[in-house]
């Protein structure tokens, strides 16, 4: 059965009070709608059990990537570290369909997509080493994103300064994912009245993407 994660990146839990959790939520109902034969899994990064990349997990990698060290060599901590990274790895790897669904904070994404993001560059599972450079393993995925955004970041001199789309889009790229155009609704903070305008456009561009998406077979 083909799979969806669906990953909300923000700390409202009540979808009126989130204008991203909005817009996802028409995605979804798209999405099912087009394929119900596809299995939806939600993750929220701000209540997920991950390890964050801290001395005992670098020293983990290390020692186990070029030290000569086993996992039976490692500390107890490296050991539980270096586990759970792996084992997060392997089960996002298990779907085919992603979700991201983040707001933009003063010119990136919440910190908490960046700890999410480091548990998946896995050499040997996500991406390999080659003569030529790094090649990612996941070329069978599609990601989509889905940004909220207070101020103007498509055109003008905010344009250069966005990173947390550029961040994600790159990063999943370099995993070797197919990237969809990122569904965005910008200018909510400097625009307040024209709020549902901005959300309704959004909306149709995130029906628009699931439709879209929906059309990508996948082989099981």
């Amino acid at each position: 059965m083909p799979k969806l994660l669906y990953i909300t990146v923000n700390p409202k839990k009540d979808i009126e009070r989130s204008k991203g959790r909005q817009i996802g939520e028409v995605f979804l109902e798209t999405f099912k709608q087009e394929r119900p034969d596809v299995e939806i899994v939600n993750w929220d990064l701000f209540t997920l059990d991950m390890p964050e990349m801290d001395e005992d997990l670098l020293y983990a990698r290390a020692k186990l990537s070029f030290m000569g060290y086993k996992l039976e060599d490692l500390t107890e901590r490296e050991r539980s570290q270096i586990t759970r990274m792996h084992a997060l790895a392997d089960e996002f790897i298990t779907f085919d369909y992603y979700v991201f669904v983040t707001p933009i904070w003063n010119l990136g994404a919440p910190a908490v997509l960046k700890a999410f993001m480091d548990n998946l560059f896995v050499s040997g599972k996500t991406f390999k080493y080659a003569p030529g450079g790094a090649i990612g393993l996941l070329t069978d995925k599609t990601a989509l994103h889905i940004q909220t955004r207070g101020g103007i970041y498509s055109t003008g001199r905010m344009a250069e300064l966005e990173s947390g789309d550029r961040y994600l889009k790159a990063a999943l790229g370099f995993l070797g994912m197919n990237m969809m155009e990122t569904v965005y609704a910008e200018g909510m903070d400097h625009f307040p009245k024209q709020i549902p305008e901005i959300m309704a456009a959004a909306k149709e561009k995130a029906a628009e993407a699931a439709r879209e998406m929906a059309k990508i077979k996948v082989e099981i």
